[in-house]
């Protein structure tokens, strides 16, 4: 039987974090410094190893390179992440790499094109963050869902995290996993992924139905990553949005 490792898991980031992520069970910001308590924060924790690899490395050897009529660039990243990506149990690790890539995908200069201007700078930071913490979910192979944590749930999380309501929430959610990746989001994102082991996917098509989204390994079975997604999808959600201050009982 496989021990895993619950002990806690503390990062150093370049950018201080919001300190009302402490709103939600099993974890603590204090500047730059995160801690989680995996026992507290998640709600399923059953691997804690992750597939990495180096952004500097990414950065060199992939955002660049053009896919071709032979190559797609699909085909790109996975062939980095075969030649590249090592198993981790660095937890750190993982939220330093993912810090990175959402940096990278979230930046400033693609606002004026995002045609939507009620998102600002200061909501890309929340995205930044929240798809940071969202890294340490995982999915296997057969497409188990191993480790779930609040940020799967990504509306529900912010709307605790940063006082938004429904309409921003969900419109926020539509930057995460819609409208931001067009093609040309998309492609960076698949480049930009390969330093976190697989490929963005999403449990949901839009905001009612909010579903969150993970990085899967390429050839994850889908099918039965919707089956054990909507298994606890409902029961899960709730319980982060207990923790928004509107929801919260009065002291």
């Amino acid at each position: 039987m496989t021990t895993i490792d619950t002990t806690a898991i503390t990062a150093v980031l370049p950018e201080a974090f919001d300190e009302r992520w402490s709103r939600l069970p099993g974890i603590q910001v204090d500047g730059r410094r995160i801690t989680i308590d995996p026992a507290e924060y998640f709600f399923r924790f059953e691997s804690s190893t992750w597939l990495v690899a180096d952004w500097e490395l990414v950065k060199s050897r992939l955002l660049e390179v053009e896919e071709t009529t032979e190559s797609a660039v699909e085909q790109l990243a996975l062939d980095f992440i075969r030649e590249h990506a090592r198993s981790t149990l660095d937890a750190a690790r993982v939220l330093a790499t993912a810090y990175e890539v959402y940096a990278y995908l979230f930046r400033e200069e693609h606002l004026a094109s995002l045609g939507l201007p009620q998102i600002t700078a200061e909501h890309l930071r929340m995205l930044r963050e929240a798809a940071t913490l969202m890294a340490l979910n995982k999915v296997e192979l057969d497409g188990h869902i191993s480790n779930v944590g609040p940020c799967w749930f990504f509306p529900a999380a912010t709307s605790v995290v940063f006082d938004l309501d429904d309409a921003m929430g969900g419109l926020l959610d539509e930057v995460y996993h819609g409208g931001w990746f067009n093609e040309h989001r998309r492609i960076e994102s698949i480049k930009a992924h390969a330093a976190l082991g697989g490929r963005l996917v999403h449990g949901c098509q839009s905001v009612p139905d909010q579903s969150g989204g993970v990085v899967a390994p390429y050839g994850a079975s889908m099918a039965n990553f919707r089956d054990d997604l909507a298994h606890f999808k409902a029961g899960w959600m709730g319980q982060v949005y207990a923790h928004r201050a509107s929801d919260r009982p009065a002291a």
